[in-house]
C-alpha cells in the first residue's frame, strides 16, 4: 500500500541541475581547472561530494569561499527564472490528494525558496525537507528516513521519485521503493536496485497507481 511519495526537486521538478552545473564550472575554470560533465555528473550526482574537494591544497576556508562565489553565481542564474518540466503540474494535480506527498532536497533553503517563487507548485506538497533539516545529505537515507517519520509512514510504504544515483542510492537505503526519471547530464548511470525506470513524468502516476 501506497502511504506517500516523496519528490526530488532539482532535475525532477525543475531543470535547475544544469544551472548549478555551470556555476560550477565557472569557479572551478577559474582555479585552472576544466570542469567537465562526466566529472560532475561522477562526483556530485553519483557520489554526492563537493567538486571544489577536487582542488588539491586547499583548505577548508578556501573551499567555503569558493563555495560562497558559486552560489552568487548560482542564485544570479535563478533569478533570470527556472523552467519547470513538461508534465510536472499535470502529474502532480493528478497525484494530490492520493497520497500525501513532500518533496526532499539537498538545496540550501534560500535557493529551494528562489527557485519556487513563480512555479506555484508548493500547493501540492505537505511539506519540503532541504539541505539542513536533516544529518547526513543523500545518499544517506536521512533525508527520506526524515521524510518518513514527518508523516509517520513506513519507509516500505513510500514512493521516492528521483533524477540521480545519490538519490537513488539514498532511497534504497532508506528502505523505500524508488522510481527514476534518468537526468539528462547522467550518462551511463547505474540504476540497479530502482523500482522502475520511466521516460517521463507522467509515467510515476501508472507506477504510483500499480503500487494501490
Amino acid at each position: 500500500m501506497l502511504e506517500a511519495i516523496f519528490w526530488d526537486n532539482d532535475g525532477v521538478l525543475v531543470d535547475t541541475e544544469k544551472l548549478f552545473f555551470d556555476a560550477n564550472r565557472v569557479i572551478m575554470q577559474e582555479q585552472g581547472v576544466e570542469l567537465d560533465r562526466e566529472t560532475f555528473v561522477e562526483w556530485s550526482l553519483r557520489r554526492g561530494v563537493s567538486v571544489f574537494d577536487m582542488i588539491e591544497g586547499a583548505s577548508q576556508a578556501e573551499r567555503e569561499a569558493l563555495r560562497d562565489r558559486r552560489n552568487v553565481i548560482y542564485v544570479e542564474s535563478l533569478m533570470g527564472g527556472v523552467d519547470v518540466f513538461d508534465g510536472v503540474e499535470t502529474t502532480l494535480e493528478t497525484l494530490h490528494g492520493q497520497a500525501p506527498m513532500g518533496v526532499v532536497t539537498s538545496a540550501y533553503p534560500d535557493h529551494f525558496d528562489l527557485i519556487h517563487e513563480t512555479t506555484g507548485l508548493m500547493r501540492f506538497f505537505e511539506f519540503a525537507l532541504r539541505g539542513g533539516d536533516y544529518g547526513r545529505h543523500k545518499p544517506h537515507p536521512d533525508p527520506y528516513l526524515t521524510a518518513a517519520e514527518r508523516l509517520g509512514v513506513a519507509p516500505e510504504r513510500c514512493l521516492v521519485v528521483e533524477d540521480t544515483e545519490r538519490g537513488l542510492r539514498a532511497a534504497i537505503a532508506a528502505g523505500m521503493r524508488c522510481v527514476v526519471i534518468p537526468n539528462e547530464l547522467a550518462v551511463d548511470a547505474d540504476w540497479s536496485g530502482a523500482h522502475e525506470v520511466v521516460e517521463c513524468v507522467s509515467d510515476v502516476v501508472d507506477v504510483a497507481r500499480a503500487i494501490g
